[in-house]
């Protein structure tokens, strides 16, 4: 067996779980808490399996890896072809699976069983990643699984990794710009700067000095990097964002025949200036990111025929709502 796993018998922690199909959520739970995890710190290629992969792999077992790597570096899994899990119950892996949890933002990104096809890569968000392998005391199958992991450099927004830029120290004013704009604190500005000092740096930024201490300071600072962060979180949060707009029905509609009442009525609608694009944008907007159609009910009044009197009746008109706004540069679209 290779040295890389970890086993834990579930007989003891859901002894009481007969028969089969009986839950126990209480008692996975605590499996899930405490099995040991082995950790494999990640610098190049490698690969994980289930026991005895190609072949039929041992019931009741847990396995835990967490896959580490360097704090500028995602990982990347991928599924070899020769992977089958005993199949699932009404589409539900409940007994024998792979699952794969990104513990940055504390999601599971899958959980896979059966024997139809691979599933897909999956990278992660940030630079760990768990998976957990389970089998029940049932059906075991072959071959299992097997991961293959790799590494991905951190993409900047303008599509080079910051392996290929030149360090921080030897980047032009524009260059290091860029390269800072796309950072979203205080933190990783200063780890990107000095990855090997940056925590010392950080120190040294909010360190008390003989020159006049702004208000700032007096008053209670906040943790260190807090107020640089909020402020730049307050421009990317609220200068282009989704405000209340009115707008006349018979306008947007395109509608000079009928009446509506009320005639205006209040919708979503992007707003705001859009000051930091890149440096190199010459008419940068805020537009809609995601956009819904939303129905209103009002009162139509139309002339009958004939010189009669309003035909009058409730109708329902759908109007665009922004749910979300970026700020886009316009010269890239045309």
């Amino acid at each position: 067996m290779p040295t890389n796993l970890i086993i834990l018998h579930k007989d003891h922690l859901c002894r009481s779980c007969s028969p089969r199909h009986a839950e126990c959520p209480e008692q996975l739970k605590l499996a899930h808490e405490s099995v040991q995890e082995k950790v494999l710190t990640v610098s190049g290629e490698g690969m994980i399996h289930s026991p005895d992969f190609p072949h039929t792999y041992p019931r009741d077992t847990m396995l835990v890896w967490r896959l580490v790597a360097a704090d500028n570096m995602r990982i990347q899994l991928t599924f070899d072809e020769n992977f089958g899990l005993e199949d699932p119950e009404d589409g539900i892996c409940k007994y024998d699976f792979v699952e794969i949890e990104d513990p940055t933002e504390k999601t599971i990104l899958g959980r896979w069983c059966g024997s139809q096809s691979a599933p897909s890569s999956q990278k992660s968000k940030g630079s760990q990643v768990i998976v957990r392998f389970i089998s029940d005391e049932y059906f075991p199958s072959e071959p299992g699984f097997c991961l293959h992991y790799s590494l991905l450099p951190v993409v900047a927004a303008d599509g080079l990794s910051p392996s290929l830029l030149p360090p921080p120290s030897l980047q032009g004013v524009e260059e290091l710009l860029e390269a800072v704009a796309v950072l979203s604190t205080v933190e990783d500005v200063m780890k990107y700067l000095e990855p090997e000092r940056w925590q010392l740096d950080m120190e040294e930024l909010y360190k008390p000095t003989w020159h006049v201490l702004g208000k700032s300071f007096i008053l209670n600072r906040k943790a260190r990097g807090a107020d640089l962060n909020l402020l730049r979180e307050e421009v990317r949060l609220y200068s282009c964002t989704p405000r209340n707009y009115s707008v006349s029905l018979r306008e947007e509609l395109k509608r000079t025949d009928v009446i509506f009442w009320p005639s205006c009525l209040l919708v979503k609608r992007c707003g705001g200036n859009c000051a930091c694009c890149s440096h190199r944008c010459v008419d940068c907007q805020c537009v809609p990111a995601r956009v819904t159609k939303k129905y209103h009910e009002v009162l139509l009044l139309r002339h009958r025929g004939g010189g009669r009197s309003l035909q009058k009746s409730m109708t329902d008109v759908a109007l665009e709502h922004h749910e979300e706004c970026s700020c886009v540069c316009k010269d890239d679209q045309d």
